[in-house]
């Protein structure tokens, strides 16, 4: 199979996502939502990421959220105190879900549509806080480009927080006849595709553009993010699940996969310190 150019995967990846907001509204979590967003205390955020984000501090700061998706994380940045939220995608027709969820909620974020290597200049060094969650970093077909630009959106001394699942495993495949046998390398260079909608839960036997999920090993992601002048300042790794069901057959086990991380980088500057609790 002929891999595409960097760029054709961007495009490609925004072709797909924007396809697949529509299987996310029809459904009765999507519902569930808009009711949800018009309390001003509303959070969708877990206690895993709250632990990380309390710390880091973001009680008056200003957030950006980094792949916001349809907005449901960056307005629950407000239940923790965040002064200004904006929230960058490049799909257009998730952003206008943002936007409809900001519309009914008492708070006020700022919803960008822009592609992570082409942030506006207005979000250049604005940041006391970003935001990446599940899923962003393998979308990114080069890791390292991605924290250098991660990275121009903070302050000095801004801290680049990170709740992601796993690299291991993406070396599992939970719908394998063995779920439990070693599937791919955890140094695999070529993207996994899919030709078909990009949905959270099951499958969408239709076609659509192809989407490519990029591989990147925690070796690669501490790499980029140092070359790109972020100094670590937490890392903790947990045996629980933050992405698809199908996935949480993995937990419990007696020998134990890790399945999620968070991961906290300030921009050299003023250091913020974290202890690993």
């Amino acid at each position: 199979m002929e891999m595409p150019s960097k760029q054709q995967a961007i495009a490609s990846n925004r072709d797909a996502w924007n396809d697949s907001a529509r299987h996310h509204k029809e459904t009765a979590q999507w519902q569930a939502l808009l009711s949800a967003v018009t309390q001003a205390d509303f959070s969708c955020l877990d206690e895993t990421l709250i632990g990380v984000l309390n710390p880091v501090g973001i009680d008056g700061k200003d957030v950006v959220q980094l792949g916001c998706n349809n907005g449901r994380e960056s307005l629950s940045l407000f239940a923790l105190g965040a002064r200004h939220v904006v929230g960058v995608d490049q799909s257009v027709a998730f952003l206008e879900q943002a936007r409809e969820l900001a519309s009914r909620s008492p708070h006020s974020p700022e919803f960008i549509e822009a592609d992570i290597h082409h942030l506006p200049q207005s979000l250049q060094g604005r940041f006391d806080v970003a935001l990446v969650t599940i899923g962003v970093l393998n979308w990114m077909p080069d890791i390292g480009e991605f924290f250098r630009h991660a990275a121009q959106t903070l302050k000095p001394g801004g801290a680049l927080v990170l709740y992601e699942t796993h690299p291991f495993l993406e070396m599992l495949d939970p719908q394998a006849p063995d779920p439990y046998r070693l599937a791919s390398s955890y140094f695999r260079h070529e993207p996994f595709v899919q030709n078909q909608p990009i949905v959270y839960e099951g499958k969408v036997e239709q076609q659509a553009a192809p989407s490519y999920w990029f591989v990147h090993t925690l070796g690669a992601i501490f790499s980029g993010a140092l070359e790109a002048g972020l100094q670590i300042s937490h890392f903790r790794e947990y045996p629980h699940s933050n992405r698809e069901e199908l996935y949480d057959r993995y937990e419990a086990q007696e020998a134990q996969v890790p399945m999620c991380f968070t991961w906290v980088g300030v921009k050299r500057g003023l250091l913020i310190t974290q202890c690993n609790k």
